[in-house]
């Protein structure tokens, strides 16, 4: 068994060495390493050239700016593992992490996707926690219902950093969505979800980095539709009237991200477009009243709400 890791890379100076690091260290050996620098303007591509040097096994490719989606998928078609994981440049693994995997993928060898649980680090906000992916306290490992977990607690069970994918599944799926600035690995999980087995492992073994500047950060900023991953799901349309945990799954994604584009002017005509596929007798009352209540109502208490949680983080920085 072996695995090729890729590592997309976009200005990640101050971050990419440890990711690399953590993937050099891996306690399963049989593995190499793919960065794929996108057109990176800061010394990214030169930090990571160093932290390769000596490494038969690491490559490191340059390409212009085209966006994760084909840096990922470039690095898949140069590399030769059976399975493939992913591992962002600013976030980093467990020393363990492939081995762990290597197991998972042993004892259940059915599945179409494989995964691990991972801690979100937020040391600025002191939030760092376990994901809380929506499995059972006591769910160790084995196969999930991928949708029916991901609605509970709407935390992804499956990220860019903490799955693997055998070849011939990602071959069949033609790789990760291009154009795609936000959720494009969920279109690529859910579609894998919706026809092979998910097998998850309860066990944070990766480290999803939230305190990266603001600014190399695509969920904290709205993005034109046909960039965004809810706008780009036409094709499963169809389910939704026959697959009752994806039309729950997709109707909590709508109404949990897409308020901040229905207060928008610009995007708001296309959020209700989306919104009015929602089944809203499933929907709480408060998530109703959200949407249902007079616009100018729900800017202004979406306004109290991040005045009060700026003045708590203020609170918390004394």
């Amino acid at each position: 068994m072996k695995f090729s890791v890729v590592i997309p890379l976009y200005n990640k100076a101050p971050y990419v060495a440890k990711a690399i690091q953590s993937v050099l260290a891996q306690t399963f050996t049989d593995n190499e390493l793919i960065i794929i620098d996108d057109g990176s303007k800061d010394d990214s591509a030169i930090i990571a050239t160093q932290a390769i040097e000596n490494h038969t096994n690491c490559r490191l490719i340059k390409q212009e700016n085209a966006g994760v989606s084909l840096a990922r998928n470039n690095g898949v078609a140069l590399s030769q593992g059976e399975y493939l994981c992913f591992l962002d440049a600013d976030d980093w693994w467990e020393p363990t992490f492939l081995e762990e995997m290597s197991k998972l993928i042993e004892e259940f060898p059915e599945a179409g996707i494989y995964g691990t649980n991972y801690t979100i680090v937020n040391e600025t906000r002191h939030k760092t926690r376990v994901a809380p992916i929506g499995v059972e306290n006591d769910f160790e490992k084995g196969y999930i219902n991928y949708c029916q977990v991901y609605s509970k607690t709407l935390a992804m069970p499956l990220t860019s950093i903490s799955v693997a994918i055998p070849r011939p599944v990602f071959d069949e799926m033609k790789g990760f969505p291009q154009g795609i600035k936000l959720g494009e690995d969920f279109i690529l999980w859910i579609h894998i979800a919706l026809k092979y087995k998910v097998a998850i492992l309860n066990k944070p073994l990766a480290y999803y980095n939230q305190d990266v500047d603001v600014g190399n950060r695509g969920t904290n900023r709205l993005h034109n539709p046909e960039e965004h991953m809810l706008w780009n799901l036409t094709d499963l349309e169809p389910l939704e009237q026959t697959n009752v945990d994806y039309k729950r799954l997709i109707d909590d994604l709508r109404t949990y991200s897409l308020l901040p584009y229905y207060l928008s002017p610009e995007y708001h005509d296309a959020a209700q477009i989306e919104l009015d596929k929602v089944d809203w007798d499933k929907q709480s009352v408060a998530v109703r009243n959200q949407y249902h209540l007079p616009l100018l109502v729900v800017r202004l208490s979406v306004a109290i709400k991040k005045l009060g949680s700026k003045l708590k983080q203020r609170i918390r920085s004394i």
